[in-house]
């Protein structure tokens, strides 16, 4: 179905129905991403007496009870609750309607002679430079290289991920991004002591702060662990952030891009 919607002064048109999911799929079966080594998402049968969840050890149904960290077991959408005592949760954060979006690819290099990897900021920044300021609303970034590796990489001191740096977080938030998705599995240094600098710098909250201390709290939003396949070409975008209905921090996600053209 064709559908139109305004973006800035000028109008869109979309198919609803045709849109390119950027989520790492959760197969309880198979392999899986993971961070920090937690333990693997896990579904098995409900049991409790004469009761059971699986019709092939004669339940009349299945039901499972499913197990798992959102943050470090697949595509999810977290919001400031993530890091402040206050209860903020990302239902109450996340926006319900189509996100003008701007994808870009970014090859990682290594920082100096150590083993980390980066998003180089000036790279990003000149990919930034040319992104269309209506579309200034969402940044989705896919790291290059890029391969269906990501889809069940274990991040781990074995396997340490690519982050951004403080000064490149600064320019993501210069240009007004609100939501920052990320095919990696956080947008901070793995082992950083929690420090957590790019997520408080894109939360607005200062260094070691735990507290909002009656600020209103960021309706900004990071999405970690997506993957963009390469057929997907950098440009312009309608995002959709569908989530799991949870009233947490973050919750589990499936992003999707909507295609368009401009009327």
């Amino acid at each position: 179905m064709k559908c139109k919607t305004r973006v800035g002064d000028r109008w869109f048109e979309y198919e609803s129905t045709r849109f390119q999911d950027v989520s790492i799929p959760l197969d309880f079966k198979g392999p899986q991403v993971n961070f920090f080594n937690v333990d693997h998402a896990s579904a098995s049968p409900y049991k409790s007496g004469e009761v059971i969840g699986n019709t092939a050890e004669g339940g009349s149904c299945n039901f499972d009870t499913i197990t798992f960290i959102p943050h470090c077991c697949g595509t999810h959408t977290e919001c400031v609750g993530h890091i402040v005592n206050d209860d903020v949760y990302i239902n109450s954060i996340l926006p319900d309607t189509l996100i003008p979006a701007s994808l870009v690819s970014i090859e990682t290099i290594k920082k100096n002679r150590c083993s980390d990897k980066i998003i180089p900021k000036d790279e990003l920044e000149s990919k930034l430079l040319s992104i269309d300021n209506d579309f200034k609303s969402a940044l989705v970034i896919r790291t290059l290289p890029n391969s269906e590796t990501k889809l069940s990489a274990r991040y781990d001191v074995d396997n340490l991920p690519a982050y951004l740096e403080k000064d490149t977080m600064a320019l993501i938030i210069e240009h007004g991004f609100d939501h920052l998705l990320v095919d990696l599995p956080s947008i901070d240094r793995a082992y950083d002591e929690g420090r957590l600098e790019c997520h408080r710098l894109f939360w607005g909250l200062p260094q070691g702060a735990h507290d909002l201390d009656g600020i209103e709290p960021s309706h900004r939003t990071i999405t970690e662990l997506s993957f963009v396949p390469n057929d997907i070409k950098d440009g312009n975008y309608l995002l959709q952030l569908q989530i799991t209905n949870f009233i947490r921090d973050a919750a589990p996600s499936r992003p999707l891009l909507f295609s368009i053209v401009e009327k």
